[in-house]
Protein backbone atom coordinates (compact mmCIF):
# COMPACT_ATOMS: atom_id res chain seq x y z
CA UNK A 1 0.00 0.00 0.00
CA UNK A 2 1.31 3.29 -1.10
CA UNK A 3 0.86 6.46 1.09
CA UNK A 4 1.56 9.55 0.09
CA UNK A 5 1.75 12.64 2.23
CA UNK A 6 1.92 15.96 0.60
CA UNK A 7 3.78 18.56 2.15
CA UNK A 8 3.11 22.43 2.02
CA UNK A 9 4.81 25.66 3.77
CA UNK A 10 3.78 26.15 7.32
CA UNK A 11 2.34 22.51 7.60
CA UNK A 12 1.66 21.21 11.25
CA UNK A 13 4.20 18.67 11.75
CA UNK A 14 2.34 16.33 13.74
CA UNK A 15 -0.71 16.51 11.74
CA UNK A 16 1.81 14.50 9.06
CA UNK A 17 3.95 12.79 11.79
CA UNK A 18 1.96 11.57 13.69
CA UNK A 19 -0.31 9.33 10.34
CA UNK A 20 3.03 8.64 8.86
CA UNK A 21 4.17 6.44 12.30
CA UNK A 22 1.12 4.90 12.72
CA UNK A 23 1.30 3.75 8.52
CA UNK A 24 4.77 3.53 8.83
CA UNK A 25 4.78 0.53 10.88
CA UNK A 26 2.30 -0.97 9.43
CA UNK A 27 3.85 -4.44 7.39
CA UNK A 28 3.70 -3.49 3.36
CA UNK A 29 2.75 -0.08 3.65
CA UNK A 30 5.16 2.61 2.37
CA UNK A 31 5.39 5.60 2.85
CA UNK A 32 6.28 8.90 1.12
CA UNK A 33 6.42 12.86 1.41
CA UNK A 34 5.69 14.55 -1.68
CA UNK A 35 5.58 17.87 -2.77
CA UNK A 36 5.61 20.04 -5.48
CA UNK A 37 9.53 19.28 -6.20
CA UNK A 38 11.72 17.38 -3.52
CA UNK A 39 13.73 18.76 -1.13
CA UNK A 40 13.04 20.58 2.84
CA UNK A 41 9.61 22.07 3.44
CA UNK A 42 9.04 24.15 6.31
CA UNK A 43 6.29 23.33 9.12
CA UNK A 44 4.07 26.62 10.49
CA UNK A 45 7.12 27.31 13.36
CA UNK A 46 9.60 27.70 10.73
CA UNK A 47 12.20 25.89 13.22
CA UNK A 48 11.24 22.11 11.37
CA UNK A 49 11.24 20.58 7.76
CA UNK A 50 10.10 17.64 6.76
CA UNK A 51 12.04 16.11 3.27
CA UNK A 52 9.90 15.68 0.44
CA UNK A 53 11.82 12.86 -1.14
CA UNK A 54 9.55 12.96 -4.29
CA UNK A 55 7.70 15.61 -6.46
CA UNK A 56 3.26 15.34 -6.97
CA UNK A 57 4.40 14.44 -10.18
CA UNK A 58 6.39 11.38 -9.35
CA UNK A 59 3.46 9.64 -7.78
CA UNK A 60 0.33 10.29 -9.21
CA UNK A 61 -1.87 7.78 -8.35
CA UNK A 62 -0.71 6.62 -4.72
CA UNK A 63 -3.16 3.90 -2.59
CA UNK A 64 -3.82 6.55 -0.13
CA UNK A 65 -3.21 10.15 0.60
CA UNK A 66 -3.18 12.28 4.14
CA UNK A 67 -3.26 15.60 3.74
CA UNK A 68 -2.12 17.72 6.81
CA UNK A 69 -3.06 21.14 7.73
CA UNK A 70 -1.67 23.83 9.68
CA UNK A 71 -1.54 27.90 9.60
CA UNK A 72 -0.23 27.45 5.83
CA UNK A 73 -3.58 25.84 4.64
CA UNK A 74 -5.31 28.77 3.48
CA UNK A 75 -2.29 29.40 0.95
CA UNK A 76 -2.22 26.37 0.00
CA UNK A 77 -5.77 26.60 -0.96
CA UNK A 78 -4.84 28.56 -4.40
CA UNK A 79 -1.72 26.05 -4.93
CA UNK A 80 -3.00 24.41 -7.95
CA UNK A 81 -0.37 22.52 -8.14
CA UNK A 82 -1.10 20.70 -4.48
CA UNK A 83 -5.11 20.68 -5.03
CA UNK A 84 -4.37 19.61 -8.63
CA UNK A 85 -2.74 16.94 -7.57
CA UNK A 86 -5.49 16.02 -5.13
CA UNK A 87 -7.90 15.85 -7.17
CA UNK A 88 -6.24 13.87 -9.95
CA UNK A 89 -5.04 11.71 -7.02
CA UNK A 90 -8.70 10.95 -5.23
CA UNK A 91 -9.38 8.96 -8.37
CA UNK A 92 -7.05 6.63 -8.22
CA UNK A 93 -6.66 6.02 -4.50
CA UNK A 94 -8.32 3.20 -2.49
CA UNK A 95 -8.42 6.20 0.79
CA UNK A 96 -8.51 9.93 0.60
CA UNK A 97 -7.74 10.97 4.48
CA UNK A 98 -6.84 14.48 5.73
CA UNK A 99 -6.02 16.02 9.36
CA UNK A 100 -6.91 19.10 10.64
CA UNK A 101 -7.48 21.79 8.32
CA UNK A 102 -6.04 19.65 5.75
CA UNK A 103 -9.88 18.66 4.82
CA UNK A 104 -9.76 22.50 3.29
CA UNK A 105 -8.08 21.42 1.16
CA UNK A 106 -9.96 17.91 -0.02
CA UNK A 107 -12.89 20.41 -0.43
CA UNK A 108 -10.84 22.77 -2.70
CA UNK A 109 -9.81 19.76 -4.97
CA UNK A 110 -13.93 18.84 -4.91
CA UNK A 111 -13.80 15.69 -2.73
CA UNK A 112 -15.99 16.77 -0.62
CA UNK A 113 -19.29 17.48 -2.21
CA UNK A 114 -21.72 16.03 -0.65
CA UNK A 115 -19.42 14.15 1.98
CA UNK A 116 -19.56 14.41 5.70
CA UNK A 117 -16.09 15.51 7.21
CA UNK A 118 -14.74 17.40 10.10
CA UNK A 119 -10.89 19.25 11.06
CA UNK A 120 -10.13 22.03 13.58
CA UNK A 121 -12.67 23.20 15.13
CA UNK A 122 -11.85 26.86 14.36
CA UNK A 123 -12.41 26.26 10.76
CA UNK A 124 -15.15 23.62 11.14
CA UNK A 125 -17.40 25.78 9.51
CA UNK A 126 -15.59 26.69 6.29
CA UNK A 127 -16.27 22.74 5.30
CA UNK A 128 -19.57 23.96 4.63
CA UNK A 129 -17.93 26.42 1.37
CA UNK A 130 -17.40 23.25 -0.36
CA UNK A 131 -20.17 21.76 -0.05
CA UNK A 132 -19.76 19.14 2.71
CA UNK A 133 -21.50 18.30 6.08
CA UNK A 134 -19.22 19.60 8.98
CA UNK A 135 -19.22 17.16 11.59
CA UNK A 136 -18.29 17.52 15.08
CA UNK A 137 -15.77 14.65 15.58
CA UNK A 138 -12.81 13.43 16.00
CA UNK A 139 -12.90 11.15 13.10
CA UNK A 140 -15.50 10.63 10.59
CA UNK A 141 -15.41 7.95 7.92
CA UNK A 142 -17.71 7.94 4.18
CA UNK A 143 -16.67 5.79 2.26
CA UNK A 144 -13.18 5.86 1.39
CA UNK A 145 -13.00 9.53 2.39
CA UNK A 146 -11.47 9.54 6.04
CA UNK A 147 -11.29 13.06 7.72
CA UNK A 148 -9.56 13.62 10.98
CA UNK A 149 -9.98 16.75 13.42
CA UNK A 150 -7.30 19.07 14.78
CA UNK A 151 -3.91 17.49 14.76
CA UNK A 152 -3.24 14.99 17.63
CA UNK A 153 -6.90 13.45 15.77
CA UNK A 154 -4.50 12.37 12.75
CA UNK A 155 -3.11 9.58 15.12
CA UNK A 156 -6.85 8.53 15.51
CA UNK A 157 -7.59 8.90 11.97
CA UNK A 158 -4.73 7.07 10.90
CA UNK A 159 -5.31 3.92 13.59
CA UNK A 160 -8.92 4.23 11.98
CA UNK A 161 -7.59 3.82 8.36
CA UNK A 162 -5.36 1.15 8.98
CA UNK A 163 -8.10 -0.49 10.74
CA UNK A 164 -10.25 -0.67 7.64
CA UNK A 165 -7.40 -0.77 4.90
CA UNK A 166 -6.11 -3.58 6.84
CA UNK A 167 -7.40 -5.52 9.44
CA UNK A 168 -8.14 -4.74 13.80
CA UNK A 169 -5.38 -6.97 14.42
CA UNK A 170 -2.84 -4.73 12.60
CA UNK A 171 -4.20 -1.71 14.11
CA UNK A 172 -3.64 -2.82 17.35
CA UNK A 173 -0.77 -3.95 17.29
CA UNK A 174 0.93 -0.92 16.07
CA UNK A 175 -1.42 1.33 18.75
CA UNK A 176 0.50 -0.84 20.76
CA UNK A 177 3.68 -0.95 19.63
CA UNK A 178 3.41 2.91 19.84
CA UNK A 179 1.86 2.66 23.28
CA UNK A 180 -0.90 5.21 22.30
CA UNK A 181 -2.94 4.99 25.25
CA UNK A 182 -3.88 9.07 25.74
CA UNK A 183 -4.51 10.12 29.25
CA UNK A 184 -3.70 13.58 29.09
CA UNK A 185 -2.94 15.53 32.66
CA UNK A 186 -5.65 18.68 31.64
CA UNK A 187 -9.74 17.62 30.90
CA UNK A 188 -9.34 20.42 28.30
CA UNK A 189 -8.52 19.18 24.97
CA UNK A 190 -12.06 19.68 23.45
CA UNK A 191 -13.74 23.05 21.70
CA UNK A 192 -17.20 21.07 22.92
CA UNK A 193 -16.38 21.69 26.73
CA UNK A 194 -13.41 24.66 26.38
CA UNK A 195 -14.80 28.33 27.40
CA UNK A 196 -14.75 30.92 24.88
CA UNK A 197 -12.13 32.74 26.71
CA UNK A 198 -9.79 29.32 26.75
CA UNK A 199 -10.72 28.94 22.99
CA UNK A 200 -10.02 32.55 22.02
CA UNK A 201 -6.26 31.81 24.50
CA UNK A 202 -5.84 29.11 22.39
CA UNK A 203 -6.30 30.37 18.84
CA UNK A 204 -3.69 33.32 19.88
CA UNK A 205 -1.20 30.25 20.15
CA UNK A 206 -1.53 29.82 16.91
CA UNK A 207 2.11 31.07 14.84
CA UNK A 208 1.52 33.76 12.56
CA UNK A 209 1.42 34.15 8.71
Amino acid sequence: MNVAIPLYPRFTALDAVGPYTVLAFSPGCTVTFVADRPGPVPDDHGTLTINATASYADLPAPDVIVVPGGSGTFDALSDEALVGWIRQAHEHTRWTTSVCSGSLLLGAAGVLEGVPATSHWSVLGELAKYGAEPVSERVVTAGRIVTGAGVSAGIDMALTLLGQARDEETARSVQLLIEYDPQPPFDGGSAKTASRAMMERALNLLPLP
